[in-house]
């Protein structure tokens, strides 16, 4: 038998039960939809991670209070410790021998920006920091200048400018030596900072840069913050990580055998984190998946041996003048995992395209999942050939005489 007589076949198994059928289908399409949109998402996350997490650069090392991913209860393990202060980030440039590239990053708050009658959403982030601030989250001058140890030693009110401020407040005005106020504080405009564009739907350049000793004297120093830390190399990332540990951990008189009470990141762990939490994206959608093809499994033997049942008589005329049982399985069997295919690209197709939502969402490329759409279409194969067997062999041994008298 042909693939044109098993397609028509297959059609036609289909056709005569349209319910059973459709819900059948569409068990398939859950099932396969639930893995594939999972390792699409999984997939898009994974590219965008790739392509556009460059808060840190590749050689930048974060220090913090806390992990930048916690799962369950971790939280409690962190609360209780001691905060990263500013005079922590002070001790710290003091003792640090390997690399002076040391910014404190934090936001002091988020507020509107006024200029003149124009003012921004307050939503914008109020941060302060010093002249390394840019090169260690990877943001560049546009125009302008950068701030000088001067500009921080002695707190003086400079700032520089995202572009989504920029575009807010100086529609037409260059903002070169203009003053912006910040909760009635003036900030004389030294630099506009090149765009970045937006990671997980929230915009890198909606922000006013500050020297941190001028906002820790508008809105108080105690506050927890983070430090970043730039290796001089790649090859000396390790060997920059051990002096921080060692240095923080007697700024913080850590006794000796206990954990550190802060945490030392670079991309390559904020990478592990991330695929713990896509490796949960898999399991679910695995699990979800599993589930709805074994009940689509399951009603496509059904559709199979109702199909027996009602072409009782064409089998036992294709068995009477010659048909073998090897064809009567062959011929079954085929129609199962066609039927099976079916289903399996349309939730390929529906998949692909539910997982790229998010792309789309996040700014990130279109992908294909090339493995899963294989693994999709070898698995529904499988399904087929798995649920196909007994309705295949259940045909193939009905007795050609009493196949011709059924009506």
């Amino acid at each position: 038998m042909n693939l044109i007589e098993v397609f028509k076949q297959a059609l036609n198994s289909l056709a005569t039960n349209k319910l059973r059928s459709a819900l059948t289908l569409l068990a398939i399409v859950v099932g396969v939809f639930a893995i594939i949109s999972a390792s699409t998402a999984v997939l898009v996350l994974d590219t965008y991670f790739q392509e556009t997490l460059t808060i840190m650069g590749g050689n930048v090392i974060n220090i913090s209070k806390f992990p930048s991913v916690q799962m369950g209860d971790d939280w409690r393990r962190y609360r209780n410790r001691k905060d990263i202060t500013f005079a922590t980030y002070e001790d710290l440039t003091d003792q640090l021998a390997i690399s002076q590239k040391i910014s404190p990053d934090e936001t002091f708050k988020r507020a509107s920006v006024q200029y003149g009658e124009e003012t921004t959403d307050p939503d914008v982030r109020i941060i302060g920091s010093n002249q390394y601030y840019l090169d260690n989250n990877a943001y560049e001058i546009e125009d302008g200048r950068n701030f000088t140890p001067d500009d921080i030693q002695y707190g003086r009110p400079f700032c520089l400018i995202g572009q989504d401020v920029r575009e807010e407040l100086f529609d037409i005005t260059y903002p070169i030596g203009k003053t912006i106020r910040i909760d009635g504080q003036p900030y004389q405009i030294i630099g506009l900072i090149k765009e970045r564009g937006t990671i997980f739907g929230s915009s890198l350049d909606n922000f006013v840069l500050i020297p941190y000793t001028k906002l820790m004297n508008v809105y108080g120093a105690e506050r927890n913050i983070n430090i970043q830390v730039k290796a001089p190399s790649m090859t000396t990332i390790n060997a920059t990580m051990d002096e921080i540990i060692g240095r923080l951990r007697a700024i913080r008189k850590v006794p000796p055998g206990d954990e550190n009470d802060f945490e030392v990141e670079t991309n390559a762990s904020l990478s592990g984190a991330f695929d713990q939490f896509t490796g949960i994206l898999y399991i679910f959608g695995f699990v979800v998946g599993g589930i709805a093809l074994l009940g689509a499994g399951i009603g496509v033997m059904n559709i199979m041996l109702v199909s027996v049942t009602e072409r009782t008589r064409e089998i036992g005329i294709r068995k009477a003048i010659g048909a073998t049982k090897h064809a009567i399985v062959s011929q079954f069997l085929m129609e199962a995992i066609f039927i099976c295919q079916i289903g399996g690209i349309i939730g390929i197709l529906i998949g692909i395209a539910g997982g790229n939502i998010l792309a789309v969402y996040m700014e990130s490329s279109i992908v294909f999942p090339w493995g899963a759409a294989l693994l999709g279409v070898l698995g529904m194969t499988f399904i087929g050939l798995v649920f196909g067997v007994f309705p295949a062999f259940k045909a193939s041994n009905l007795d050609p005489i009493e196949s011709l008298r059924y009506e």
